[in-house]
């Protein structure tokens, strides 16, 4: 192109746009400025940019060029369908699975069956066409999830068998999506069948089998490179939707199964999974939206009837269809008008699978563009209707869960880090996002203690430094932290007078390893800094070993002492425990005695929670090795202690830390300590054991532990 001077241009900016510098540039814009626009006349951004990819398209001003931007496009759609997999709570849905089915199976085959009726006999579709847009009824998005969560009733039965419910249809519906392809290819023969069955299956294991220990073995070796992590999880996407499409079948059911296979291996609070989200919301899925927009012409609308027809027809029929599912659900489980309502608002909106199934017709030629119209208008209505609906629902559920339940002690939860190995500071601060209450607005305390002598000044700086490091990471989880640094005489003390101050509820620590033979025979004597610790810090205590990612754990392992249920601490800590839990994927297998399986079973019932758990009947704490048999390099283990003079103290207690070390040196480790009331001292000087024989039993112990140990030295000579 030639330019004012008659000079040629570097850069062709004749419309419609070829290069890919201008185009990236305006779809940049487009993505940035079309949501804030039309969010203020209450359009979902969804819509947004699909009406901004109609506006530069060929159908439109033809501003890009048709094809230009198919790339991102593509990979916008199967990142939609690998989130979709990998937010799915396969807790939840495993605790109502039953629940679940029962719905999944109305919102699936109701829609699918009405709709069948009403192409074929109303609009008059051929049969490929009829079968496709029936499916597509069937599936729905989560798009008013959101609001579901800001009300708090997402523990509510409604709500989590709808979320279950998505995984049914939205499965059942990319296996027809599969059928229709391979029959609109002229392929539906008995060796189709054949190769469909074997190479599913094959694909299947492959990837929910083989994927996520690929994962775990490549997270375990590279363990602090984010950047690598991000681009291995792209990776294995990409790969399945390549391995769907040689298996025969459609590459949005690889990535669909790809989310599904590293839904346990990335935590849904983990700095990795802000970076797949935030790379996906802010790049891949605008840009398909765009494209989907680009390929609309709603000029088609205007022509005749027909078209209107069809777009008030689908956008009916997918909400009648769904009402109908929601209303039979209510009936079998006898739910109330509310929870009908909230089902039926969470499971109306039709949104990525809907776009991504009718879009693969459109491209095959099985639907026409009246129906690819009426679908983005069907898009539009369903998504502000299932928003509607559960706002006003689930605010009247709500209101009547509250009104059920008594109102309980309200306490402020925070969280102190004391950070002293730089190494173990981004392990430890994910630990302590992922136990978080979601809903408390406080933030993360990381605390650095400086010993207060002549180097304090010095070493200042560098805590300074490990602190900005914290704040990086911290950010990376989009997590509030405020960072504490304070001069003490020493490290126990820093803690303690830190808790007092800022009110904490919970302290997270490093693991102390006892290396010397000094610290290996007269710890308890002299006293350890975790020693120190629990006698000035009465607050929930964590001791923490996490040698590799806490995202490689496939099962937690929580070992619980007799009377544990006894402790004031053993409800709180148990909540983060299942909070826990659900944030790695794992199951939660309790060791622990009956009475405390009975006190646990009927806490998960009080807190209406919803966890995967197990449990193990097991009487001997000190039996180490039997529970290191039953636990394997990917187990989580937790163990709960208690401080001395506590309801479930026992003196097999003494000397945990140590032994656990012995026998569980491949596991990352949690020890617990409960929350304790307080104890204030009688008279200065003296401390709580020393109104005990306790402390003369165990000297006398420590000694025979000497006596023991000065027999084999002599031995050995």
């Amino acid at each position: 192109m030639i330019g004012l001077n008659g000079t040629k241009l570097l850069i062709d900016i004749s419309l419609p746009l070829k290069d890919p510098v201008p185009i990236f540039a305006l779809v940049l814009f487009i993505i940035l400025l079309a949501p804030i626009i039309l969010r203020k006349f209450r359009i979902p951004s969804i819509i947004g940019l699909i009406i901004a990819g109609m506006l530069i398209g060929d159908h439109g001003f033809k501003i890009i060029e048709k094809g230009s931007i198919d790339l991102f496009g593509k990979a916008g759609l199967l990142y939609i369908m690998f989130l979709a997999g990998l937010e799915l709570d396969m807790t939840e849905f495993r605790k109502n699975q039953h629940r679940s089915l029962v719905f999944g199976a109305f919102t699936f085959f109701i829609p699918l069956i009405l709709g069948f009726v009403v192409c074929h006999y109303l609009l008059h579709f051929n049969f490929m066409a009829t079968l496709l847009v029936s499916s597509m009824f069937s599936t729905h998005t989560l798009v008013a999830y959101p609001l579901a969560s800001r009300l708090g009733i997402t523990r509510n039965e409604a709500v989590m068998v709808a979320v279950g419910g998505t995984i049914i249809t939205d499965t059942a519906v990319l296996v027809i999506l599969a059928i229709i392809t391979g029959a609109a290819a002229g392929n539906l023969n008995q060796q189709f069948w054949i190769r469909l069955s074997v190479s599913l299956t094959v694909f299947t294991v492959l990837v929910l089998w083989i994927f996520p220990m690929i994962g775990r073995w490549f997270f375990k070796k590279i363990k602090d490179d984010k950047t690598s992590h991000f681009i291995f999880v792209l990776g294995m996407v990409f790969l399945a939707a390549f391995l769907a499409e040689m298996a025969g079948v459609e590459g949005i059911i690889g990535a669909f199964l790809a989310g599904l296979a590293l839904n346990q291996l990335i935590p849904h609070t983990s700095p990795l999974m802000n970076r797949i989200e935030f790379t996906g919301n802010a790049l891949f899925i605008p840009f398909f939206l765009i494209s989907v927009g680009m390929l609309v012409d709603l000029r088609v609308l205007l022509r005749g009837p027909e078209a209107l027809l069809i777009a008030g027809v689908l956008t009916v029929m997918a909400l009648v269809s769904k009402y109908l599912a929601a209303t039979f659900t209510q009936l079998v489980f006898n739910y109330s008008v509310p929870q009908r309502n909230v089902i039926f608002g969470l499971s109306s909106a039709h949104a990525a699978a809907t776009i991504a199934i009718i879009l693969i017709g459109f491209n095959m030629g099985i639907i026409n563009e009246n129906v690819l119209n009426g679908t983005v208008i069907l898009i539009l209505i369903t998504c502000l209707v299932g928003s509607f609906v559960t706002e006003s629902a689930g605010r009247k559920l709500a209101i009547i869960e509250s009104d059920k339940q008594p109102e309980a002690e309200e306490v402020t939860e925070r969280m102190l880090i004391p950070i002293a190995n730089p190494e173990k500071m981004e392990a430890m601060l994910d630990f302590a996002v992922m136990i978080k209450d979601p809903n408390a607005k406080t933030p993360v305390y990381p605390l650095a203690v400086v010993q207060d002598d002549e180097e304090a000044k010095a070493r200042m700086t560098q805590t300074n430094r490990m602190m900005e490091a914290v704040i990086a990471h911290a950010a990376a989880t989009e997590s509030k932290v405020q960072v504490v640094t304070r001069i003490d005489l020493n490290v126990s003390d820093g803690i303690a007078r830190a808790s007092k101050e800022l009110g904490i509820t919970d302290v997270i620590i490093g693991w102390t390893d006892k290396t010397s033979t000094t610290d290996r025979l007269f710890g308890s004597i002299f006293g350890t800094t975790l020693d120190n610790v629990m006698q000035s810090v009465w607050e929930n205590l964590y001791v923490c070993d996490f040698s590799f990612p806490l995202n490689t754990t496939r099962r937690i392992m929580l070992v619980l002492p007799r009377n544990a249920e006894l402790e004031i601490g053993f409800a709180h800590y148990m909540q983060k425990l299942f909070l826990l839990s659900k944030q790695l994927g794992g199951k939660l297998m309790v060791y622990c005695e009956g009475a405390t399986q009975r006190f646990l079973e009927d806490l998960i019932q009080n807190l209406k929670q919803t966890v995967d758990i197990g449990f193990k009947l097991w009487h001997d704490l000190v039996d180490l090795p039997a529970l290191a048999y039953d636990t394997t390099k990917n187990d989580l283990l937790i163990i709960v202690s208690a401080r001395k003079g506590t309801l479930s103290y026992r003196p097999s207690l003494e000397g945990l830390p140590s032994r656990i070390s012995k026998h569980f040196t491949h596991n990352n480790v949690i020890l617990i300590y409960p929350e304790q009331t307080e104890i204030e001292y009688i008279e200065a000087g003296i401390q709580p054991e020393d109104l005990t024989l306790r402390p003369i039993q165990e000297q006398l112990a420590n000694l025979s532990k000497l006596g023991r140990f000065m027999k084999k030295i002599f031995r050995k000579k």
